[in-house]
């Protein structure tokens, strides 16, 4: 049995409030008739008209996320990110208890860590239906939604109180718009020197240039920044972890998997990686000028 919704949900064909219906809340239906029945593995597919233009994460980069999260190499930062949004989530006055949306879920290991250590009302959105799959599965108490975040986001206006963005996209008008008063954006990025002693012989992307000043760039005219921490890990990985680490990032779309999986070979058992991650929060501007 899916959970019946309990954070605000819209149709994503007419904006009308959503609800669950059928057997099991397997369907979600609008008052114009618009319904979506639940995927086998327990998600809602809500991309609709003509698609988006963003690449979806495939099967084997997914897995290769899953495999390395799963790993406990990222439990730290997972920790930290619960931490930061715990303190919004305490605070919810929404009048039905907390609620987050975990904006680029992909395989839910974030989003989990946060319902361990405080149970919300949960929607996890990622654009890859291979991604909710292992997320559905991952958290089955939170609805999981296959979507794009830079449409509208299918969430009425002040609905959550947490947004959490790990390494994916920030549509900043609509989180400050599902935002409640209060209600944090929690966002983690990479900093310079992130995995800098795989990240070129791997083919995986490099940092941007002023990462922060285009974070807060982007997120401006609609949030204030709050705070923000630096979180460094020190690892040491196998050849299979750092063939994970490449291929589950967005280089994954163009890696070579054969010459991939000959450079894992050729790797020694062990091998120290630096990860620097950025952890920021800040408040819609709207809330924050109240």
């Amino acid at each position: 049995m899916l959970p019946v919704p309990t954070v605000p949900l819209l149709c994503p064909v007419c904006r009308s409030p959503l609800g669950a219906a059928g057997v099991a809340a397997r369907t979600l239906v609008c008052p114009a008739g618009h319904s979506f029945d639940a995927a086998r593995q327990g998600y809602f597919n809500f991309l609709v008209g003509k698609g988006t233009v963003f690449e979806a994460d495939a099967a084997d980069m997914v897995a290769a996320r899953f495999d390395f999260l799963s790993a406990g190499h990222y439990r730290p930062l997972a920790e930290a990110v619960a931490e930061v949004a715990a303190p919004a989530l305490a605070g919810a006055f929404t009048g039905s208890g907390a609620r987050v949306l975990d904006a680029g879920t992909g395989t839910g290991h974030y989003l989990r860590t946060l319902l361990d250590r405080f149970p919300a009302a949960a929607v996890g959105l990622d654009i890859s239906k291979f991604a909710l799959r292992r997320a559905a599965r991952m958290n089955p108490e939170a609805v999981n939604l296959v979507g794009d975040v830079w449409q509208p986001l299918p969430l009425a206006d002040g609905a959550v109180d947490v947004v959490t963005v790990v390494f994916a996209p920030r549509n900043a008008a609509e989180f400050a718009r599902i935002l409640r008063p209060g209600g944090r954006l929690v966002v983690v990025t990479p900093r310079p020197g992130h995995l800098a002693e795989v990240s070129g012989q791997t083919g995986m992307l490099g940092i941007e240039p002023a990462k922060e000043e285009r974070l807060a760039a982007a997120l401006e005219g609609h949030f204030s920044p709050l705070a923000a921490r630096n979180l460094d890990l020190d690892l040491s990985l196998g050849p299979a972890d750092v063939a994970n680490l490449a291929l589950m990032g967005p280089a994954g779309h163009h890696l070579d998997r054969a010459a991939l999986a000959s450079l894992a070979a050729g790797l020694p058992p062990l091998t120290a990686v630096s990860a620097r991650f950025r952890i920021s929060v800040f408040e819609p501007l709207r809330h924050a000028a109240a």
